[in-house]
């Protein structure tokens, strides 16, 4: 059985994420889904008071939030009802508490082969000011996260980017990459960014390419090399060149560009990319 975890906060950008797994899942055998809200406490909303007149408010927000729970609640259950009878099954779950820790809780516990999120993305002040659970779900999965932003059926993911420096061949990333090029019958970019910073002769950066494509048997593959002046800005215009259909990147904590990325580029990619972005963190 393959397992997948939506996030689900009622936002369009939720419902795309859905619409991806449902959409997926109905192209393979034995999915389940499970769709999680978090239904996060209002900060306004506690059991104790000053007493006198600041007890109406206090009041007034436990009201709300009540009903507010109920609602979901019951939105809830007619998502799950809407999606009874399909090739894969689905279940719903509501956790309270802060968006993030429910979500990194859930992860662990249902240990899910697979994320989808939704995510807004955002730029300049607003950016700085909002901050995004995507983000930092992507930065401490365990499992592979696919964040969308639009509307996207997963039999048009014909063309990904993969992005690395590919100076740790890793068979688990090529096997993962492999899996998921199968399971779009997709063709695959592999491409490393050349920077400023860290730039390299395009002969050393094309035989490192060629040796991970030698040595996992890769195939229906290009190799390119991209010159810009950042990682994260590479990646996404190269992706906006070949006009690609999903980047991939493997992230690590550690600082250096493979394994791939640290998290923050991976963020950063994911925050500025208009099209789907598969992350998969190596520890």
């Amino acid at each position: 059985m393959t397992k997948v975890l939506v996030p689900y906060d009622f936002s369009e950008e939720a419902q795309n994420a859905l619409d991806f797994t449902t959409a997926l899942a109905s192209r393979l055998d034995n999915v389940q889904i499970e769709v999680l809200h978090v239904l996060e406490i209002p900060s306004g909303t506690g059991f104790g008071t000053m007493g006198g007149g600041e007890m109406m408010p206090e009041i007034e927000n436990q009201i709300f939030f009540v009903e507010l729970a109920d609602r979901r609640k019951k939105q809830m259950e007619e998502l799950g009802e809407s999606h009874r009878g399909k090739s894969y099954s689905l279940k719903t779950k509501i956790k309270l508490g802060n968006a993030y820790k429910g979500i990194s809780e859930s992860i662990l516990e249902e240990n899910p082969d697979l994320v989808v999120m939704g995510s807004k993305g955002s730029s300049g002040l607003e950016e700085v000011l909002i901050g995004s659970n995507t983000e930092k779900i992507v930065r401490t999965a365990k499992c592979p996260v696919v964040t969308i932003k639009a509307a996207v059926n997963p039999s048009d993911l014909k063309k990904i980017v993969f992005a690395s420096d590919f100076r740790q061949n890793s068979a688990e990333i090529a096997a993962r990459l492999k899996r998921l090029q199968h399971l779009f019958d997709a063709e695959v970019y592999l491409v490393i960014v050349n920077t400023p910073s860290n730039f390299e002769q395009t002969r050393d950066s094309m035989s490192r390419i060629k040796r991970f494509v030698k040595e996992f048997e890769m195939k229906n593959v290009k190799a390119e090399i991209y010159n810009s002046t950042s990682e994260e800005a590479g990646i996404t215009q190269f992706a906006e060149d070949v006009d690609a259909d999903l980047i991939a990147m493997a992230t690590s904590g550690r600082t250096g560009f493979l394994h791939l990325i640290t998290g923050s580029i991976a963020e950063d990619v994911v925050n500025h990319a208009k099209r789907p972005v598969w992350t998969l963190r190596i520890e």
